[in-house]
């Protein structure tokens, strides 16, 4: 029998995985964690695609259910009703949002366009062409030139967006910042980090400061580490 009323699937080396997890350590919610990979026999037993995560919710109401909830915009909501504080909501006024949807449009933005310019245009294959130890430095950067481009194009509009100084949205915390993070910090641990602008950094150093990002570090590419 589970000792924690959650389990959420998937490494920590996975964005989407990460994100759920910085908001379940922030809210002090308890969780086991499954590591594994997508399209893995573990990921298609709980996600009918085989993406990560899944949050397994054992009880509800002290009753048992086990119930497999799917894709990351779902279980953030569902940690949003069970555990409204501390909160990850923004209202007007918070950094350039008018209404409080702009957080949820910048979650959509940086998951739709996010993971496929910064992990599978740039940090993917710069990753494995390192680790494969065949090219130069110089000819890894011609090879993702491509990806490079287009990720300055998606930094470009994403801080754009974002409150000047601060977090996301300025002085209050919210699910933009952790959807966003993972994916920069992945980034910032190889060399085309460099892209990242002073803005950029100075909210990651501002994201570094709390305890779930420390707490969530452990596996993931920032401290050299690799899918399981």
């Amino acid at each position: 029998m589970t000792t924690s009323p959650y389990t959420i699937i998937g490494t920590p080396f996975s964005t989407f995985t990460r994100s759920i997890t910085l908001a379940l350590t922030y809210k002090g919610l308890p969780f086991n964690q499954v590591r594994c990979v997508p399209h893995s026999d573990t990921a298609y037993d709980n996600h009918p695609f085989g993406f990560l995560p899944t949050l397994v919710i054992h009880e509800i109401d002290g009753k048992p259910v086990n119930l497999k909830l799917r894709e990351s915009p779902a279980i953030a909501r569902f940690i949003d009703r069970v555990a409204p504080e501390p909160s990850l909501l923004i209202t007007p006024g918070h950094g350039k949002a008018l209404i409080e949807e702009q957080m949820w449009e910048f979650v959509s933005l940086a998951s739709a366009h996010g993971l496929p310019a910064v992990e599978k245009g740039v940090v993917k294959p710069r990753v494995a062409a390192t680790d494969a130890g065949n090219l130069t430095d110089s000819e890894i950067r011609e090879q993702i030139k491509p990806g490079v481009e287009h990720l300055q194009k998606f930094l470009h509009q994403m801080e754009e967006l974002m409150a000047d100084d601060g977090y996301v949205f300025g002085s209050k915390l919210s699910w933009a910042d952790f959807f966003l993070f993972p994916l920069l910090a992945d980034l910032k641990a190889t060399p085309e980090g460099e892209l990242l602008s002073p803005r950029l950094l100075k909210w990651m150093e501002e994201m570094n400061k709390l305890e779930a990002v420390q707490v969530t570090t452990p596996g993931t590419l920032s401290v050299g580490a690799r899918p399981p």
